[in-house]
């Protein structure tokens, strides 16, 4: 349940300037609250909290955007191909912003690994970050994104199209292949999603 701290009235503009009704809050506490995709975002006096299913619209919506984020992210399948899992995990320097898994049905490793980063850039983009460090333990993934590696299985090739849109939307950004120890909790989270199945 993320807990914004900021100006409630400037948070509630820009909620307004994005199409989305806020209404009176239901108790003498509450300064206003408003509903988008399954969750509710309600104002007190100095901060913000966020409830429900999918925070992740309305929360970015109530961030003021900018800044920078380092990305971490993460797939994996069991059989290649099989069912498989994502993870990714979004840090500033106020820790652990947001992270995300899910299954995705039946995929290939690098397939899944592709998943992961789109996951992970579709979400950094929806935060309003502007320039994002990219990390992931798969090195093929990597390196055919730089364009260091070339891509001749179709559907990844379609996959690293989509990466590059995405990247199009930050001002400045790195991609870089680091140790599974250094990616363990996007790791962990592709893992959860796929022990959930």
């Amino acid at each position: 349940m993320p807990v914004l701290e900021c100006d409630v009235d400037a948070a509630r503009d820009r909620l307004t300037d994005a199409g989305v009704a806020v209404e009176s809050g239901n108790t003498d506490h509450e300064r206003w609250r408003a509903s988008r995709g399954g969750a509710t975002a309600v104002a007190y006096d100095d901060k913000i909290v966020i409830q429900g299913s999918d925070p992740r619209e309305l929360e970015a919506l109530l961030r003021e955007g900018g800044g920078r984020a380092h990305v971490y992210f993460d797939g994996g399948a069991r059989g290649n191909p099989g069912p498989a899992g994502i993870g990714w995990v979004i840090v500033t320097g106020d820790g652990i912003v947001a992270e995300g898994s899910k299954r995705i049905g039946r995929a290939t490793n690098n397939q899944a690994e592709y998943e992961a980063l789109i996951a992970a850039l579709e979400a950094a983009r929806d935060y309003g970050y502007d320039e994002l460090h990219v990390r992931g333990d798969s090195e093929l993934i990597v390196k055919q994104v730089r364009g260091e590696y070339n891509t001749n299985d179709p559907t990844l090739r379609e996959k690293r199209v989509t990466v590059h849109e995405l990247l199009t939307e930050f001002d400045e950004w790195t991609l870089e292949h680091v140790p599974r120890e250094v990616n363990s909790r996007a790791d962990e989270l592709a893992n959860e999603a796929l022990d959930q199945g």
